[in-house]
């Protein structure tokens, strides 16, 4: 079990700090430095992140910081999702875990003060610094902090007040200038992550002999090329630059990582003892969210006795265990603890009871789940649900908000599409469960060790979780033709060609702490590169009528062979989603109608027979040493944006939809004249 050493008295509070400022009469700026909507600090944003703002850099710090910005309203605000709950407590390894959403209260009006209590607590970092009037390079607490405006936050920086201009310069005058942060860090690939030393790295591991507090600069006149600042020491006159540390040689030249978690404020038990990497402050791999999410659909009579269950247990806690038998007694407490079970005969409160008590798993159980599961058990649920067909025209589950209408097929759209959904209403959750840095997700074999945690204790009672409300559309495809499609499509070259380039693909990007892994267990099957490449072609088409933006629309996509446990699927959502309570305005499904619904795809399939850079795209194949996942495919005519694909532009190929102009006879959907 992790336990993290932190000093409790460093722990971010804004408000608490301008509490005790109040406290001694001083005046305490409160003005707002920035802002974000839920799903960047999600995605990019998150714990751990460092996000820019107009002048410096932040760092959103742990849930534990956190509460204390709960702790101000008597009750923390839940999301509803009890299978994603579920699966998030298990990789959490805790068994209660909450959804919670960010801390945050919508205003009357632009001048009210709802909600000025609340906000996602983060530190500045880096904190080092460079002055940009004289290159001065020194923590945090060498400059003075400007925030006067409250209604302009890109006007509050860090200053250095007593700035004398570069040497050489003859217009030099004591001046106040604003800094920036410097851009080098240290990351190392089980996530950690530190300042860069730059007084170590100057002076070659050494102390300075001039000065015990030597006088740095850092010089960048090229930002934006890499490491191609040079950092000086004006104490002893030693320079070195940056460049040094980069790239293979660079790694010996590096010291080893000290486990740090700078969103924590804490350090690894143990430290670590990995090899650092030179990574700059706005690079992409710095952070890789480790997300779940879901569609929400009508819960099961187990999954309302598992919620409740966790509603019981948490609510009760030690008390659970001595009063469980006498249910009189239980009924009276969890009314004083809001749980409402009014409803229960003795017989289900009994049982919820009764999972209530459930010892936990042990950790080799937890551990073989983790290492077994499959994110397409999250899917699984959804795709059953939507294969049945609903009660009536807008069909509504009160509880989960899912709203759904049958629509007739056209007679003129093609017959590989069997069933069509109009999705009116649904809600969606996503959940964060942790982050990696230097390897995406699916780079990682062991992600259950290299996933860096979000909070200091080893069992967290909650993660942060958003919610989304909006629409779509459902296609369902023949299961039998697609099976058939795809048993043709596993003999041919053009499938042989793309799993020799996925092998390649994995083993050069593949993390190097990662365990041994097949790369066929990771590659998609030919119906998913189906499902994949007909959900962009959609999207492309319906954003032209529904009213949304191409990159407003997103696909989640069911499609995965028979297995145990679970059928074949063979079928796509296409969606739009707004984090406001209101959802969305409707534009989408209305073209789940059927005549509008056969305009589109038609054309959507006629659109995908030709692109701009044919007939480059049309024939490519990869062919070693080529490792690109993708066929048929480019951004002139299939590749869609990063908020609409799940896969980031991999797994797709036009031929593998349509038959293109040469002959190639793989499309599923054939001729699209």
């Amino acid at each position: 079990m992790t336990r993290f050493v932190h000093d409790a008295t460093n722990t971010v509070d804004p408000l608490g700090d301008a509490d005790k400022e109040a406290d001694k009469a001083t005046k305490h700026n409160r003005a707002k430095v920035g802002s974000g909507r839920p799903s960047s600090l999600l995605y990019t944003y998150g714990p751990g992140a460092i996000m820019d703002l107009s002048q410096f850099t932040i760092m959103p710090t742990g849930l534990d910081d956190w509460d204390r910005i709960w702790n101000r309203r008597d009750g923390v605000p839940q999301i509803r999702a009890p299978r994603l709950r579920e699966v998030v407590g298990r990789m959490l390894q805790s068994r209660d875990v909450q959804l919670r959403p960010h801390p945050w209260q919508p205003k009357k009006s632009s001048l009210s003060s709802e909600g000025n209590d609340l906000g996602v607590p983060a530190r500045v970092f880096p904190q080092w610094l460079r002055c940009t009037g004289c290159d001065m390079l020194g923590m945090l607490s060498q400059f003075d902090y400007h925030n006067t405006h409250p209604f302009r936050t890109d006007l509050a920086c860090f200053e250095h007040g007593k700035c004398t201009g570069r040497t050489g310069d003859k217009t030099r005058r004591t001046a106040r200038r604003s800094a920036v942060p410097a851009r080098y860090l240290l990351a190392c690939v089980n996530g950690h992550l530190d300042e860069f030393p730059y007084e170590e790295w100057v002076h070659h591991g050494k102390p300075c002999t001039q000065a015990q507090f030597p006088a740095l600069k850092m010089v960048d006149r090229t930002a934006g090329k890499g490491a191609s600042a040079v950092i000086g020491c004006a104490s002893c006159g030693l320079r070195r630059p940056m460049n040094e540390a980069q790239g293979e040689a660079g790694k010996a030249k590096l010291p080893r990582c000290r486990g740090r978690h700078p969103h924590l404020d804490a350090f690894e038990p143990g430290g670590c003892r990995n090899e650092t990497r030179l990574i700059l402050v706005g690079a992409s791999n710095l952070w890789f969210p480790a997300t779940q999410s879901i569609i929400v659909m009508p819960e099961s009579d187990e999954e309302q006795t598992g919620e409740l269950a966790n509603q019981i247990r948490v609510a009760l806690g030690e008390k659970l265990a001595k009063y469980r038998d006498n249910l009189d007694l239980l009924r009276d407490l969890l009314d004083s603890a809001k749980v409402d079970v009014t409803a229960l005969s003795d017989d289900d409160l009994s049982q919820a009871v009764t999972t209530a008590s459930a010892p936990l798993a042990s950790v080799e159980e937890q551990e073989a789940w983790l290492r077994d599961w499959d994110p397409v058990d999250l899917l699984v649920p959804e795709w059953r649900y939507l294969l049945k067909d609903p009660q009536g025209d807008h069909h509504g589950d009160p509880v989960s908000g899912l709203t759904l209408s049958k629509r007739d097929r056209d007679p003129d759209l093609q017959p590989e599409i069997t069933r069509v959904l109009a999705v009116e209403r649904l809600r969606k959750v996503n959940a964060l469960v942790g982050y990696t840095r230097i390897d995406d997700m699916d780079r990682v074999g062991d992600l259950p060790q290299r996933l860096a945690p979000l909070t200091r204790t080893s069992r967290p009672a909650w993660t942060v979780a958003t919610e989304d409300r909006g629409e779509g559309i459902f296609l369902q495809l023949d299961e039998q033709k697609v099976a058939a499609w795809e048993r043709r499509i596993l003999a041919t070259d053009v499938w042989h060609a793309h799993r020799d380039a996925h092998s390649r693909n994995f083993y050069r990007r593949f993390s190097d702490t990662a365990k041994d892994v097949d790369p066929d267990t990771r590659l998609k099957p030919p119906r998913y590169w189906l499902v994949h490449t007909f959900a962009h072609v959609l999207i492309r088409g319906l954003a032209m009528t529904c009213g949304y933006s191409a990159a407003s629309l997103s696909e989640r996509l069911y499609a995965w062979p028979e297995a145990d446990g679970r059928s074949a699927a063979a079928g796509l959502l296409i969606c739009t989603t707004a984090s406001d309570s209101d959802g969305t305005l409707g534009g989408l499904v209305q073209l789940s109608e059927p005549a509008r619904l056969e305009r589109v795809v038609t054309a959507a399939l006629f659109r995908a027979t030709r692109c701009s850079s044919d007939p480059i795209c049309a024939m490519r194949k990869p062919q070693d040493p080529e490792d690109f996942l993708h066929g048929a495919a480019c951004h002139c005519c299939v590749m869609a944006s990063e908020t609409s694909c799940e896969r980031a532009n991999r797994f797709l190929d036009r031929r593998f939809l349509i038959d293109l102009p040469g002959g190639s006879g793989l499309g599923f959907f054939g001729r699209a004249d």
